[in-house]
């Protein structure tokens, strides 16, 4: 049986002087740490994120990300450089998008936003209604990241949102097969609809808002079959946003969504 490893055995950093030598971190090798060198920065997978869901300018990263302009401009000059955007002509100007090194990080953010779903918003403590002016494309956007993935498996239904109000519009909402796919358009033969105010939709969507309460004082509008979105997303306000099998609108809770 081999004998146990010992303290000298493991002084191997020790100099001849008995003075530890500590490696410079990049010399040190830990993928995790060696690949937030490359992508740790606060802003370089939120920008790459914006850019996953299509091409766009300057202006549009900065409505989408709140990012101030000077530190956008920076951080966008350093994704250009290091090869996850680049940048394209759309008549007089330009615009970004990501390439194919950058669309290799879409899992990560992908992972990233669950944990946040699943865990991040109870470890973090954090309080929803920060949210109540947030805009309601960038809550569809993040429907795919909401997804109660074992309740979608198998389904498929189509939801139809007209919002109206400031950044208002139609989007389609398609579950497939425990996959979501969101995009501005009317849907065909929608199984249901829903019609509200983009505030209200927003509020009722993240479950700030009961959906009860909001169809009683007639902000919330639905129409066509049974199902309902909160069978299908979580509500990062509710409860049971960390119990897949919890009911999806227990007494006392409100009707589906």
């Amino acid at each position: 049986m081999a004998e146990p490893i010992g303290e000298k055995d493991l002084d191997v950093g020790r100099k001849s002087g008995g003075r530890s030598e500590i490696l410079r971190p990049a010399q040190i090798f830990d993928p995790v740490a060696r690949a937030l060198d490359a992508i740790g920065d606060r802003w370089t997978l939120v920008l790459v994120r914006q850019l996953l869901l299509g091409p766009k300018g300057f202006q549009a990263l900065r409505v989408r990300t709140g990012i101030a302009p000077k530190v956008l401009s920076g951080r966008l000059r350093q994704l250009r450089s290091d090869g996850f955007v680049e940048t394209v002509p759309r008549g007089s100007r330009s615009i970004y998008r990501v390439t194919e090194k950058g669309r290799s990080l879409e899992p990560i953010i992908a992972s990233i936003a669950r944990w946040w779903v699943h865990e991040g918003i109870t470890v973090l403590d954090v309080d929803p209604t920060r949210f109540t002016e947030t805009s309601a494309l960038s809550v569809l956007e993040a429907l795919p990241n909401l997804l109660r993935e074992e309740s979608a498996r198998g389904a498929h239904v189509v939801f139809e949102i007209r919002l109206s109000g400031e950044g208002g519009g139609v989007w389609t909402v398609e579950i497939n097969d425990g996959r979501c796919d969101v995009r501005p358009d009317f849907a065909a033969g929608a199984d249901v609809r829903y019609t509200a105010t983009t505030r209200d939709w927003c509020r009722v969507a993240l479950g700030i808002l009961d959906a009860k309460e909001a169809v009683r004082k007639g902000l919330l509008h639905k129409e066509g079959g049974p199902q309902a979105m909160d069978e299908f997303f979580y509500q990062i306000a509710r409860s049971e946003r960390s119990e897949p099998n919890a009911p999806s609108h227990p007494e006392g809770k409100g009707e589906p969504l």
